[in-house]
């Protein structure tokens, strides 16, 4: 983080300056020599006296330290609680967002300043009063931009990225939410703190702030107005000390601001370090790495219940992949978000059981559901610029990954994150650890992704189309690198996709689903020869030919989980449909070894 010079400089200034005023060679703020009224500016007096003969800079300068004091104070307390309030507000959301959120909606009923002057007037003047009373006035501030800021953040790949490598709501408030809200909320600090100094100021104007004799700049202001006409350079004085002041803080936290944003930030010349091995994980002895049985996730919207994903089986073993394929809209991705407990809010799991190496996992609690993703199972999410965390490096967030899962962090974990980006083909991976996501190619980004995902040795890796966003010489090195990790590690891979010709690569098994459930399953030679569906041999006709002929469309579009027929799914665009199609929903049947079919003439197919 790069600091713009000027700034830091005028505010250190004025704060060296109200934190040193004791110490320095002043006068008594408080002393008058009346003989000595209204005297013009001098060698012993380089600003003049005022009308009690009191050093005028000796004052200014303590009246800056008690402004000062109070702002900061006040400003540093409703900023803190405002971000704790606004970030557990919303990202609990709930009855926790009422208690939180909406009851700093009382606090704004009342008009700032008449709240002040009534809290003022009832405990009396002073700096003691001030504190409390301006924290509560620019608390619901804090309040409102945090929990606006997490709102949007919250929502973001990046976010559920972290949450399926295991990392629970506190670390995620902290390390992933809060750094990417952090430039409104050091403006909205700066906005407080200068409001806080001209509050202050205001109130010491009115008598209602700091007590006479005791210097302050509202009071300055407030005799000086009386004296102007004898004496106006008293009027400047304090006018452009608080002037200056609140043009330097408001410049200060602008360039705070700009800081905390990686982006633009020239990369740092960088050196080389020693790269330790990289350990291969354990290989499963028995069972499968995933199964998934009759898995089910209901929706409630005003017109009723739906489900996007229904009655869905399906199991990998270890070293296996096994390819989910469709077209947008038919489950594949929900399937793979519900066995990691990553659903949105509005779905929820109805039906199914799913074990991860013999564990059930659907019903585990969340603490315990944690510690299993990124660990046990982790995913790798289709865009790694929206999944990774633009304010953090590279190599940050996959130790973070590490550190969701390990008791203690230290060098050795370091050099696990260097040793993950060597494995996963990153080139120099010490420089690359210390960038930023943007400052990495499509395809370097999507290795850090699977470094990341990689990070504790999972037995079940789920990735959603991580191909789809990559051009085609990338593609094929990204899935190299999978099949690679796969049999070295022992992974079971779920590999969610629309691409035929990529499952045709790399599946063992495939399972082809349609409007949210599966209509066929596999062996992938098996599939892709005797496809036993119509949807299936439809997705194959209408895949890029070797010949270069032009591909067959599928007509119509998958129909919304409310606007499911009542028979087949997929009957109204199918070209095989007969009456009995539309009469009643066919079952999933087995056809053969290992082989599924959801038609009721799949043996006419075959």
């Amino acid at each position: 983080m790069r600091l713009r010079p000027a700034p830091v400089a005028a505010v250190a200034a004025i704060a060296v300056l109200a934190v040193a005023v004791p110490i320095l060679p002043l006068d008594n703020p408080t002393r008058m020599e009346i003989a000595h009224r209204f005297a013009a500016p001098s060698a012993a007096h380089w600003l003049g006296q005022d009308e009690y003969g009191r050093d005028v800079l000796t004052r200014l300068l303590w009246g800056a330290r008690v402004s000062l004091s109070v702002a900061a104070a006040s400003a540093g307390i409703a900023c803190v609680l405002g971000i704790l309030l606004g970030l557990v507000g919303g990202f609990l959301r709930g009855i926790v967002e009422v208690l939180t959120v909406r009851s700093m909606d009382v606090v704004l009923c009342f008009p700032p300043l008449l709240l002040a002057l009534l809290v003022v007037t009832l405990l009396g003047p002073g700096a003691g009063t001030l504190i409390p009373v301006l924290a509560v006035l620019y608390l619901p501030g804090f309040v409102r931009v945090v929990y606006a800021g997490v709102l949007t953040v919250r929502s973001q790949d990046y976010v559920e990225a972290v949450r399926a490598l295991g990392a629970g709501p506190v670390r995620i408030m902290g390390r992933t939410i809060l750094p990417n809200i952090a430039g409104p909320v050091l403006v909205q600090f700066s906005l407080a703190a200068a409001s806080a100094v001209v509050l202050e100021s205001g109130l010491s104007f009115l008598g209602l702030g700091v007590v006479p004799p005791a210097p302050s700049w509202g009071l300055m202001i407030g005799a000086a107005r009386a004296t102007m006409t004898q004496s106006p350079l008293l009027l400047l004085w304090p006018c452009a000390a608080l002037t200056l002041t609140i043009l330097a803080m408001n410049a200060l936290c602008d360039a705070l601001r700009d800081a905390v944003d990686p982006h633009g930030v020239p990369a740092r010349r960088r050196g080389a370090v020693r790269l330790p091995a990289l350990l291969p994980g354990l290989v499963p002895t028995r069972g499968p790495a995933l199964e998934v049985r009759n898995l089910t996730v209901a929706i409630d919207t005003p017109a009723g219940v739906i489900h996007p994903v229904r009655d869905v089986s399906l199991a990998v073993g270890a070293g296996e992949t096994l390819a989910i394929v469709g077209e947008s809209g038919s489950g594949k991705s929900l399937t793979g978000l519900a066995v990691l407990g990553l659903l949105p809010p509005i779905a929820r799991v109805v039906q199914g059981a799913a074990w991860v190496e013999g564990q059930e996992v659907l019903r585990l609690p969340e603490p315990a559901r944690r510690k299993l993703r990124g660990g046990a199972i982790a995913m790798i999410f289709q865009d790694p610029l929206s999944s990774l965390n633009p304010v953090h490096r590279i190599g940050d967030q996959i130790h973070e990954a590490l550190l969701a899962h390990a008791r203690r962090g230290g060098e050795r974990l370091r050099q696990r994150v260097v040793a993950l980006l060597t494995r996963v083909g990153i080139p120099d991976p010490a420089a690359r650890a210390r960038a930023y996501p943007h400052e990495l190619s499509g395809g370097m980004r999507q290795r850090a992704m699977i470094a990341m995902a990689i990070a504790n040795d999972p037995r079940v890796l789920i990735a959603d189309e991580p191909t789809t966003a990559l051009d085609v010489t990338i593609q094929a090195q990204v899935l190299t690198l999978l099949g690679d990790l796969r049999r070295e590690r022992g992974m079971g891979v779920v590999f969610i996709t629309h691409s035929l010709p990529v499952v045709a690569e790399i599946a063992d098994r495939v399972a082809v689903m349609y409007a949210g459930e599966i209509v066929e399953q596999g062996p992938a030679a098996t599939v892709f020869a005797k496809p036993l569906h119509p949807y299936t041999s439809a997705l194959l006709a209408s895949a890029p030919h070797e010949d270069g002929s032009l591909p067959d469309g599928i007509p119509g579009i998958v129909p919304l989980p409310h606007e499911l027929p009542p028979g087949c799914a997929f009957a109204p665009r199918c070209r095989h449909r007969i009456p009995d199609c539309d009469a009643q929903r066919p079952a999933l049947v087995e056809t053969g070894e290992g082989h599924t079919s959801r038609c009721l003439r799949w043996r006419e197919f075959a």
